[in-house]
C-alpha cells in the first residue's frame, strides 16, 4: 500500500509526496513538504502512520489545518480527503503497489548487478561538444544519433507540461534505444525523495510495474554519472540476464531525476554507443524539465498576481451614505456571516462584496463571483456545483464547480433572486449542511466557504408573492445592506466621474485635465437610472470621443448632455437648440396621437422605451396629461 499527497492547488503545482514514516509540512526548508507561504507556520502540521492508520496532526498553527473544509487538530486521513494548508490544497491518496497510473515504479533494494559496468560523466559527453565531434571520423551511426538528438531537442523544447514532456521523451527514447522497460523519475529538490514518474513496460503492459535497481539509482544520483551495467549471472529481480542504462537529469549542479532503461532480451543488449546517446538525451531532457518547471512557477505567480489585482477595487465616494457603507463593511468583514447586498443595478454590489472579502480573514483565499441571471438553469447548476464525467452529453470530463473553486474563500452570488425554485432548494441545503453533490455524482463534498449574495429585486416582497423561498431568504438575510442609488448621494458624482476619466484616459493614452463646469452641471442634473455603471460608461465615451484637454458637454451621451440646458450653467447653444427642437417634435407627435406615447413613438420612428426615457430627461411628462385631456 502506498500513501501519497498530491498537490492540486498552490505553489507546488502537481507535485506528489510519498507518505512514509513521519511527514512534516511547513514553511521551513527542513520540512519534507516545504510551502513558501506567509500563512503557513514553520512547522505547520505532520502526518504519521500509527497502527496502519495515517494521522494528521496540526502543530498549533495560527492559520489552522483543514480536512475537507473543516478545521482539525488531529484526524485520521481517508483516501480522497482534501487537506488545505495556507494557499495549498493536497489530495490524500492510498494506492496498491502497481496502481500508479500507467506502469508503476518499484524500487528494488539490492546491490549493483554482477557483471560488466561502464560509466560516463557529463564532461565526457561527445555529442554535446562540437569540438569533440569535429575530431571524430564521420559515420552513419553518429549521423543518426545527432539526428535523434536534434529531433528530441525540437520535440521537448516547446512542451510546458512536465507529465506530457515525460511521456513524449520516453516515447522518443524507445524509438532509438532497444529497451523493454523505461522510466523517468523526478526527485524532490531537497533530497532524493521520489516526486513523480512516468514509466512503461513494453513487454508485459501497463499493469506490470517497472523494477528499478535502487543501488544503481543511488550511485547515479550521488556520483552524477551515467551507468551501463550488465547482469552476467541473471540476478535481476525477475530472472534473466539484465542490461541497465541509467543517466542523471542534471540542471547545473542539481539532479532533477533519473532516466532509467533496462532489457532482458539477449539479442538487444545495450552498448557503449547507447550509453553515450542516453547520456546526451538525459542532458537535453533536464533542460526541458527545468524550463517546464520554470514555466509552471511563472504561470502560478502570474495567476497569483492577477488574483491580487482583481481584488484591488477600492470604492470611491465621501458622502455620508457611502461612509455608512464603509462602516458596515468594516463591521461585517471579520466574521463569516452570510451577507445579502441589495440595491439597484449598477450601484456597485460586487464591489462591496469584494471589499468585504478583501478585509476578511479569507483575503488570501479565492473570491469567486457568479451571476445567477446570466446562465440557464441547467448551465448554472453545472457551474455552481460542478459535474461528473458523463453526467450529460457534453460532460466529457469531471469539472469542479464554483463552490469547490472557492474552497477556503468567498463565493459571491449576484442576482440570486433569479434562481429557479429547484436551485433555490439546492442552495438552501448547501447553506444548511455546508456540503453538496456534483451533477451526476453521489458523494457529498464538504465545503468551507463564505456566502455573499446580491439582488436588485425586493426579495422580501418576492417571498410574500411566493416567487422566492422564505426559508432561503432568511438564510441569506443574516446580515443585509442596501447600497444607495447614485442620485441619493449626488455629491459623489464629481469624484466618481474624475476617477473614471483618469482611469480611461490612461487606458486610451490621452491627456485629460478634468471635467469642464458645463459638463459637470450636466452630470449633476442627470438622474442616472443606471447608477455608477452608467456614469462610468458615460465617462469612457467622453474620453474616447473627446478632442480637447477637458471633458465638454458635447462629449457626453445625449441623454446626459441635454439635462443641463435649463440650468444656470447651460452647455453649448448647440445642445440648447437641439433640446428645444426635440421638445417641439415630441409635443407635435403627442398632439397627433392624442397623448398616446406608443402611437407618438411610431410617428417619430423610435422605440417606446426610448421615448419614455427622452420625455423624462426633457421633463415632458406634463405634456402627456395635457394632450390626453384634450
Amino acid at each position: 500500500m502506498i500513501a501519497k499527497l498530491l498537490a492540486v492547488r498552490g505553489p507546488l503545482g502537481k507535485a506528489e509526496f510519498l507518505v512514509e514514516g513521519e511527514v512534516c509540512i511547513g514553511s521551513a526548508p527542513e520540512n519534507r513538504v516545504c510551502l513558501e507561504d506567509a500563512g503557513v507556520a514553520a512547522r505547520h502540521c505532520e502526518i504519521a502512520m500509527e497502527n496502519g492508520r495515517f494521522l494528521l496532526t496540526d502543530l498549533e498553527s495560527e492559520g489552522g489545518t483543514f480536512v475537507n473544509g473543516i478545521p482539525v487538530k488531529r484526524k485520521e486521513l481517508q483516501a480522497g480527503d482534501e487537506v488545505a494548508i495556507g494557499n495549498s490544497v493536497f489530495l490524500f491518496r492510498i494506492e496498491e503497489r502497481g496502481a500508479m497510473g500507467s506502469s508503476a515504479v518499484e524500487l528494488d533494494e539490492g546491490q549493483a548487478l554482477r557483471g560488466a559496468a561502464r560509466q560516463l560523466r557529463y564532461e565526457e559527453l561527445t555529442y554535446l561538444k562540437p569540438e569533440s565531434l569535429a575530431a571524430l571520423p564521420a559515420s552513419e551511426r553518429m549521423a543518426r544519433n545527432l539526428s535523434v538528438l536534434l529531433r528530441i531537442s525540437a520535440g521537448i523544447g516547446s512542451l510546458r507540461d512536465q507529465e506530457l514532456l515525460g511521456w513524449t521523451l520516453l516515447g522518443m527514447v524507445f524509438d532509438v534505444i532497444p529497451a523493454e522497460r523505461g522510466a523517468i523519475l523526478l526527485m524532490e529538490q531537497a533530497g532524493q525523495e521520489l516526486r513523480s514518474h512516468v514509466a512503461w513496460d513494453r513487454v508485459q503492459g501497463p499493469d506490470h510495474p517497472v523494477h528499478v535497481n535502487q543501488g544503481i539509482l543511488r550511485r547515479v544520483m550521488e556520483e552524477r554519472v551515467s551507468i551501463l551495467e550488465e547482469d552476467a549471472e541473471g540476478a535481476g529481480s525477475e530472472g534473466g540476464k539484465q542490461s541497465v542504462l541509467c543517466g542523471p537529469l542534471m540542471a547545473g549542479e542539481r539532479c532533477l531525476g533519473i532516466l532509467y532503461l533496462d532489457t532482458r532480451n539477449a539479442g538487444t543488449r545495450f552498448t557503449r554507443e547507447d550509453l553515450e546517446l542516453v547520456s546526451a538525451i538525459a542532458a537535453l531532457a533536464a533542460m526541458g524539465i527545468e524550463n517546464a518547471r520554470q514555466f509552471e512557477r511563472l504561470n502560478q505567480e502570474n495567476q497569483r498576481l492577477r488574483a491580487e489585482v482583481s481584488l484591488t477595487h477600492d470604492m470611491v465616494g465621501r458622502s455620508a451614505r457611502m461612509r455608512e457603507v464603509y462602516q458596515f463593511i468594516e463591521r461585517v468583514a471579520p466574521s463569516d456571516a452570510t451577507v445579502l447586498i441589495g440595491g439597484e443595478s449598477g450601484t456597485g454590489k460586487e464591489l462591496a462584496a469584494r471589499a468585504i472579502h478583501k478585509n476578511s480573514a479569507r483575503r488570501n483565499q479565492p473570491f469567486v463571483a457568479l451571476n445567477c441571471a446570466a446562465l440557464t438553469e441547467t448551465l448554472l447548476e453545472s457551474e455552481l456545483f460542478g459535474h461528473e464525467k458523463g453526467a450529460f452529453t457534453s460532460a466529457i470530463a469531471q469539472k469542479k464547480g464554483f463552490l469547490e473553486v472557492a474552497e477556503g474563500g468567498t463565493i459571491f452570488l449576484d442576482e440570486v433572486g433569479e434562481l429557479s425554485p429547484i436551485l433555490q432548494a439546492k442552495l438552501l441545503r448547501v447553506l444548511q449542511e455546508r456540503e453538496f453533490v456534483r451533477v451526476g455524482g453521489t458523494r457529498p463534498i464538504k465545503i468551507n466557504v463564505r456566502f455573499l449574495t446580491a439582488s436588485n429585486r425586493d426579495l422580501q416582497k418576492w417571498v410574500q408573492e411566493e416567487k422566492f423561498r422564505g426559508d432561503l431568504y432568511h438564510r441569506l438575510n443574516v446580515i443585509s445592506i442596501t447600497l444607495p442609488a447614485l442620485r441619493e448621494h449626488a455629491e459623489d458624482i464629481p469624484p466618481l466621474a474624475e476617477h473614471f476619466v483618469a482611469r480611461h484616459a490612461e487606458k486610451c493614452n490621452r491627456v485629460v485635465r478634468g471635467i469642464s463646469d458645463p459638463a459637470r452641471a450636466c452630470l449633476m442634473r442627470y438622474e442616472w437610472p443606471g447608477n455608477i455603471r452608467e456614469l462610468e460608461n458615460a465617462m469612457e465615451r467622453a474620453v474616447v470621443v473627446g478632442s480637447s484637454e477637458w471633458i465638454l458637454p458635447e462629449d457626453l451621451p445625449e441623454t446626459v448632455a441635454e439635462t443641463g440646458a435649463d440650468g444656470e450653467e447651460a452647455p453649448a447653444k448647440y445642445h440648447e437648440a437641439i433640446r428645444k427642437l426635440k421638445k417641439e417634435l415630441i409635443r407635435n407627435a403627442l398632439e397627433q396621437s392624442g397623448g398616446s406615447i406608443t402611437e407618438a413613438a411610431k410617428i417619430l420612428g423610435v422605440h417606446g422605451n426610448y421615448l419614455h426615457r427622452l420625455m423624462r430627461n426633457l421633463d415632458l411628462r406634463a405634456a402627456v396629461k395635457k394632450h390626453a385631456k384634450n
